[in-house]
C-alpha cells in the first residue's frame, strides 16, 4: 500500500441538539491487514445520510448508535486493495457499510461488487443505491402509487426526495407536488427535476401552501420532513391516501420531543394509511428497481444531481451541511 496511515472520523461525543464539529475527530490509525475472509478497501466515495443523525444519540433505535471514541460508519464504495477471500480480488469494486474512513477492512461477504462501466462510482451510493431504492419502494410498495394518484413529496431537492418525485413522473402522476427550503431550490424542483408544482415552506404555512398547489387535494404523501409538514398533508390528502414514512428530518436535532401531528383523527375519517418503512426490508426489490431505474439512467430520464465534499477531514462538515438543506441531491464525500 502508498499510504502508511489510514485516516477515519470518530464520534467525539454526543450532541446536545444541533451538531457541531466538536462532536467530531479526525484520527490517523495504522492501515488494516486481512484476516481470513476479509478485504480492505480503499474507499473512494462515502455517503453522509441523514438517518445517521440518529445513530449520534444513545439509546435504542432501529440501528445501533455510534460509539463514542470509536470510527463512524456509512455507505461507501472502493477499491480492494487487499484480498484474503477468494470471492474479491485486489482490484475490484465493492460497495460496503465502512465509509467515514479512508480504508476499511471487513468481511468479504459484506461487500457487493459493482460495475462501473453500468454506471459511475458514485451512483451505487445514490440513483441505484440505498437512496434510490428508498424512493422506489417508499412511493411504489409502501404508497402504493397508482398512475392518477396526486403525489405530494416534502425534502423535494434532497438525495431521496428528488428521486421520489421523478419516480412519480415516469409512474404516470398526472400532478406532483414538492416542498423545498430556498426559492432556488423551488426553481431546480420545478424547472429541472419537472415536478408540476412546488412551494418554499419558509414562504408561510405548509398547510395553505399545499392546498393551493393542490386544491383538489393529494393521494400519496412521501414524507421525509415530518412535523407541519405531515400535519398539513393529513389536511390535503383525499380519501384513502396514504403516506410513506421515509424520515422527519424537521425534528431530528430537537431537544424536547415534538408534539405528532394535531389532526391525526382526520385519518380515521378519512381511511388513510400512515406507513413507516426501513428500505433494509426491503433488498428483494432490487432486481426490480435496478431494471427499472438503470433504464431510465441510461436513457437520460431520470436527473441525478450530487453535491460533492472534497476530502475525509470534510466529511463533518458536509454531514452538517446536509443536516442544514445546503445540498442539492445526494450529499457525498469524494476520499480518492
Amino acid at each position: 500500500m502508498t499510504t502508511p496511515t489510514n485516516r477515519e472520523i470518530h464520534l467525539a461525543s454526543r450532541p446536545e441538539g444541533w451538531p457541531t464539529a466538536e462532536n467530531f475527530r479526525l484520527v490517523e490509525v495504522p492501515v488494516p491487514e486481512p484476516g481470513p475472509g476479509q478485504v480492505v478497501v480503499r474507499n473512494r466515495v462515502m455517503s453522509v445520510d441523514p438517518y445517521m443523525r440518529g445513530r449520534m444519540n444513545a439509546g435504542e433505535s432501529y440501528i445501533p448508535s455510534f460509539r463514542v471514541g470509536e470510527a463512524m460508519d456509512g455507505g461507501a464504495v472502493g477499491e480492494v486493495v487487499a484480498s484474503a477471500s477468494p470471492g474479491l480480488a485486489v482490484g475490484d469494486t465493492v460497495l460496503h457499510g465502512l465509509g467515514w474512513r479512508e480504508y476499511a477492512r471487513l468481511d468479504a461477504d459484506k461487500a457487493r461488487k459493482v460495475d462501473t462501466t453500468a454506471a459511475p462510482l458514485s451512483a451505487y451510493l445514490g440513483a441505484l443505491g440505498m437512496v434510490g431504492l428508498t424512493a422506489y419502494v417508499g412511493l411504489l410498495d409502501i404508497a402504493a402509487m397508482r398512475p392518477r394518484d396526486t403525489v405530494f413529496v416534502s425534502g423535494a431537492a434532497g438525495a431521496v426526495g428528488s428521486i421520489a418525485g421523478q419516480i412519480a413522473k415516469l409512474r404516470g402522476s398526472p400532478r406532483v407536488i414538492g416542498s423545498a427550503g430556498s426559492a432556488a431550490k423551488v426553481e431546480y424542483v420545478t424547472r429541472e427535476l419537472g415536478f408540476d408544482a412546488a412551494f418554499n415552506y419558509h414562504d408561510g404555512p405548509v398547510a395553505e401552501q399545499l392546498k393551493a398547489a393542490a386544491p383538489d387535494g393529494i393521494d400519496v404523501y412521501f414524507d421525509n420532513v415530518g412535523g407541519d409538514h405531515l400535519e398539513a398533508a393529513i389536511d390535503s390528502l383525499n380519501l384513502h391516501g396514504r403516506v410513506a414514512l421515509c424520515g422527519a428530518i424537521s425534528q431530528y436535532n430537537a431537544e424536547e420531543a415534538a408534539p405528532g401531528p394535531r389532526n391525526l383523527f382526520l385519518a380515521v375519517g378519512k381511511r388513510l394509511t400512515l406507513r413507516g418503512f426501513l428500505v433494509g426490508d426491503h433488498a428483494d426489490r432490487m432486481p426490480d428497481f435496478v431494471a427499472e431505474v438503470g433504464a431510465w439512467l441510461r436513457e437520460g430520464r431520470l436527473r441525478v444531481d450530487e453535491t460533492v465534499v472534497e476530502g475525509i477531514e470534510n466529511a463533518p462538515e458536509a454531514f452538517l451541511s446536509m443536516l442544514r438543506g445546503a445540498n442539492r441531491g445526494k450529499m457525498l464525500v469524494r476520499l480518492a
